[in-house]
């Protein structure tokens, strides 16, 4: 089980990306254990500056955007999806 985190203080993009993240895990059957961070230290802890960021596992890898439902499939099931330039799916 992944252990992820929303680096945020409750703007829009945080809680957009709080929940792609919760609907993308349902969607792939995942369980996973999602937390929301708003503690300012502990963001800065992490070294994020620009919100939202997600730590999944201790480690940040992605801050300052909502990610792209593709980018958070790859994050939860480790596969990179295809970018199309083989022409392959």
């Amino acid at each position: 089980m992944k252990d992820i985190k929303v680096l945020g203080t409750g703007c829009a993009n945080c809680k957009t990306t709080l929940k792609l993240i919760e609907e993308t895990a349902q969607a792939l059957g995942m369980q996973i254990k999602l937390e929301k961070v708003e503690d300012m230290a502990a963001i800065v802890g992490y070294g994020v500056i620009s919100t939202p960021g997600i730590v999944i596992d201790g480690q940040v890898v992605h801050a300052g955007s909502v990610p792209s439902k593709a980018r958070v499939e790859e994050w939860l099931t480790g596969k990179q999806a295809c970018c199309g330039c083989c022409g392959k799916d």
